[in-house]
């Protein structure tokens, strides 16, 4: 019993500590969300809980209003970045999300504060929208209002973004380093710049004969089914192109091709593997940065 009680008292702890960074988000009719406060004067919350660019405000944990700002957005990891004046509000401690491991013990806050409690069920993003970065499935219940809070793990630090809004099935977080990139190129950019190809692809069986000939160990493959004019891909790719391998990582489905189009990879040239004809060829290309969606 006293084992027991001393990690009810620490679980209320690391409520009472996370939650000094925790506010409400009212960017939406009815139901206010949770936000962060990430780093002085900017407050990390989910993109799907802001429905309107302007005349947003939160609420501050002694429970008083201020107007906020938007910064920007981004819909791919489900984050949006506002600016506020809260200078006396502290800042969230972050932890190091890269050391969370499955089975870990969590938290996860909403606005209030409000807490859930459970572990880290599975690391991957196969489930959600995003297939680029690998999120946290949590085994705990995310309460209505409780997107844009903190994932806090058994050192009160706050580990991650939490999201109903990336899954219909599942309850997931963000991790916090991805967050922080994700903050910096919003204050840099007031967007999340996407690498880009141009190419329309579908996983294809690579057949048993093209494996013997080519020596090829893969089964499966992208072919190219559409190329957009004047992009990148334009300037290597045709269609019914089988694209094998991009800069030696082999490509088995659309996942493992948006894997390697991250941002930090805009500009840089890669060398791309296909069969064209029953031939392998390499094919060199620049990836380009993804233009931005007119809203």
């Amino acid at each position: 019993m006293d084992r027991l009680h001393a990690l009810s008292d620490e679980l209320a702890a690391a409520v009472q500590q996370a939650g000094r960074a925790v506010l409400a988000v009212h960017a939406r009719p009815r139901l206010p969300s949770t936000g962060v406060h990430w780093r002085p004067g900017l407050v990390v919350t989910a993109n799907h809980t802001v429905r309107a660019d302007e005349g947003l405000t939160v609420t501050r944990p002694d429970g008083r209003s201020v107007p906020a700002t938007l910064v920007g957005r981004d819909p791919v990891r489900d984050l949006a970045v506002l600016r506020v004046d809260v200078a006396d509000v502290a800042v969230a401690e972050l932890g190091d999300s890269d050391a969370v491991r499955v089975g870990h013990m969590v938290l996860a806050l909403g606005a209030g504060p409000r807490a859930s409690w459970g572990v880290i069920s599975a690391i991957g993003a196969a489930h959600a929208r995003s297939a680029d970065v690998d999120l946290f499935s949590l085994d705990l219940t995310l309460y209505a209002g409780f997107s844009g809070g903190p994932l806090v793990d058994a050192q009160r630090h706050v580990v991650g973004i939490n999201t109903s809004g990336m899954s219909r099935q599942m309850q997931l977080a963000v991790p916090a380093s991805v967050v922080s990139r994700t903050v910096d190129a919003l204050v840099s950019h007031g967007r999340m710049p996407q690498g880009y190809l141009g190419v329309g692809t579908q996983t294809v069986r690579v057949p048993a004969a093209m494996r013997e000939q080519l020596h090829l160990d893969q089964a499966l493959a992208l072919i190219v089914v559409d190329v957009q004019a004047g992009s990148p891909a334009a300037a290597g790719l045709l269609i019914g192109d089988v694209i094998l391998a991009l800069d030696g990582h082999a490509i088995a489905d659309p996942v493992d091709l948006r894997r390697l189009l991250r941002p930090e990879r805009i500009g840089q040239r890669i060398t791309a593997r296909v069969v064209r004809g029953g031939q392998a060829r390499d094919v060199e290309l620049t990836i380009g940065e993804r233009p931005a969606r007119p809203r």
